[in-house]
């Protein structure tokens, strides 16, 4: 049975009669997904007595039963989202998502990545997975590798040896995030015949042979790759991809369902940070150079993550803190106006930004101390190289 679909415009409340959702169902939503982005107001008199849900940053598919589903619409047009992804993701590079602007949906982009990573692992299983030595010690029948002396000195008459020894195996951690993944996907649900033929076909394929452990996106970063494993770069970039939008399963009966969502705020800061890694060369001429993610320590317990800094070339101080907000207020909050001046004071700079994905109506430029605090727009509504190009005009002007 094809399920009842829901559609959510981002940042737009959505009302259902009450009788279109059960008490029930509105409760796993509520307590699931309240915290994450999904406000959900049950049916009072302020409401009309109808359901009230609105996604706030949040896009995607949430299988609520095998009956209903919600699918959460972006503001942005689909092809916007989808060259924010590549960037975010490092997808661009690998020049396997040529022409796919046409895609009709988040589900249908999502169904061609699940396709492009199956047929990869079937590939590569076909020509053999990467292989790595492993350090054991057993007890074995004859001598293999180093004598564990220790453990002979202890057990002398123990007539098994105890040994040190190295094995080659498929069995390693580059080849679990894969198999993971394709467990994630199958139980995601979204991906229709003949994909989800080929993501089943891949996993058997791994099945048996690779342990099943469980993985995060995180665990897809800073991985390590050579002559023997280098095409693993463009699989655990695509594992990153899914395992990153895997949100928290709902349980039907004894059906687990797991959604499919991207959260925009992370997208949006990823996809500026990539952007402008991208475009380096834009911020060289300006005498800059990009750092993200950098933490500065307060103290022990206290710490904070500034999403981007960028560093005069010359002389290593930091010049600017730039702090995205997947937002459009009329002004800036004083909340995230006193975090960047608190960034802006941790790195002995006087320039903090608060980067929005539009125009506000009323932008901010003030200089409250010595640190001046400006709002600036990176729009992604229309072609997002002018968007990053009039950002970092507006920057230094």
């Amino acid at each position: 049975m094809t399920p009842k679909i829901i559609e959510l415009k981002e940042y737009q409340a959505t009302k259902l009669p009450a009788a279109d959702l059960s008490t029930e169902l509105g409760e796993k939503l509520w307590k699931t997904y309240g915290s994450k982005g999904i406000d959900v107001q049950f049916p009072n008199p302020r409401t009309a007595n109808q359901w009230e849900i609105k996604s706030e940053g949040q896009v995607g598919h949430i299988p609520l039963s095998p009956e209903i589903a919600l699918s959460l619409q972006p503001k942005v047009s689909l092809g916007n989202l989808f060259a924010m992804l590549e960037y975010a993701y490092n997808l661009k590079s690998f020049r396997f998502l040529d022409g796919w602007s046409h895609c009709n949906s988040l589900n249908d982009f999502y169904e061609r990545l699940a396709d492009v990573l199956a047929r990869r692992i079937l590939d590569r299983t076909r020509q053999g997975l990467y292989r790595a030595y492993i350090n054991k010690t057993e007890r074995l029948t004859c001598l293999r590798g180093h004598l564990n002396l220790a453990h002979q000195i202890r057990r002398p008459w123990d007539i098994k040896p105890s040994c040190h020894y190295q094995e080659q195996t498929a069995d390693i951690e580059d080849n679990q995030i894969l198999l993971w993944t394709l467990r994630q996907i199958i139980h995601h649900g979204l991906v229709r015949e003949p994909v989800s033929i080929n993501v089943r076909r891949a996993y058997q394929a791994l099945h048996g042979t690779i342990s099943l452990e469980s993985f995060s996106a995180r665990d897809c970063k800073g991985r390590t790759y050579h002559r023997l494993n280098d095409d693993y770069q463009t699989l655990h970039a695509l594992c990153r991809f899914f395992l990153d939008q895997t949100g928290p399963s709902l349980q039907q009966g004894d059906h687990r369902m797991l959604p499919f969502l991207v959260d925009m705020n992370q997208l949006f800061e990823s996809f500026v940070a990539e952007w402008l890694k991208a475009h380096h060369e834009d911020l060289r001429g300006y005498g800059l150079k990009l750092k993200a993610q950098e933490t500065v320590r307060l103290s022990d317990s206290l710490s904070f993550r500034i999403d981007l800094v960028l560093v005069d070339i010359t002389t290593g101080k930091t010049r600017y803190v730039l702090d995205t907000k997947y937002k459009a207020p009329k002004s800036p909050s004083t909340n995230d106006v006193q975090q960047a001046i608190a960034y802006a004071e941790t790195k002995d700079t006087t320039e903090a930004i608060l980067i929005y994905p539009e125009e506000l109506v009323q932008p901010l430029n003030t200089r409250p101390n010595k640190v001046r605090i400006r709002s600036l727009a990176f729009e992604i509504a229309n072609d997002l190289d002018q968007g990053g190009g009039d950002f970092i005009r507006q920057l230094h002007s």
